[in-house]
């Protein structure tokens, strides 16, 4: 089994997101990471599914997919081709002891802090799956209170758009 990342166009209906994550569910595919929003058009979503099968399996899923009236173009993206990223926010302990060695890391890893109280710090980072793992690790030992990440958004390399294919099928 290997990580795929689907960009799926759709059209932006109520139930629309329903419909496709019911289609993953009902043949027992995970998906790994989910992000939805708005594309230059206002009547169309994009997609970003990132699931971790086999290539039958995702065929399956791509032709699934495929006869639900509302996806308009489906395209996988590879790691090779396209720019992914994620979004982390993560609150620390913030004693005054800490604080400096978190700002070090924080600089490090080209993240910010959007929010500093009394007694806690929290941390935007933004990147790849593994940068924002490491990230965790090394700031593991200060002590996490809380962390949210968002799933996984993606756009291929290049001046090629599936938005501009999607629109001439």
């Amino acid at each position: 089994m290997a990580r795929h990342t689907l960009s799926v166009l759709v059209q932006d209906q109520p139930g629309v997101l329903a419909r496709i994550s019911a289609l993953f569910s009902r043949r027992g595919y995970n998906i790994e990471s989910l992000a939805v929003g708005p594309t230059e058009t206002p009547e169309i979503s994009r997609m970003t599914i990132v699931v971790d099968v086999d290539a039958h399996s995702l065929e399956q899923i791509t032709k699934q997919l495929n006869k639900l009236i509302n996806v308009l173009k489906i395209v996988e993206l590879d790691d090779s081709s396209a720019i992914a990223r994620e979004l982390l926010l993560i609150k620390l302990k913030g004693d005054d002891a800490q604080r400096a060695a978190v700002l070090q890391l924080v600089e490090l890893f080209r993240a910010k802090v959007v929010d500093v109280g009394s007694d806690a710090v929290t941390v935007e980072a933004t990147g790849s799956r593994d940068k924002l793992q490491a990230f965790v690790e090394v700031l593991a030992p200060y002590g996490i209170k809380e962390i949210v990440q968002s799933g996984v958004v993606a756009l291929s390399r290049g001046g090629r758009s599936i938005g501009d294919r999607a629109k001439n099928a």
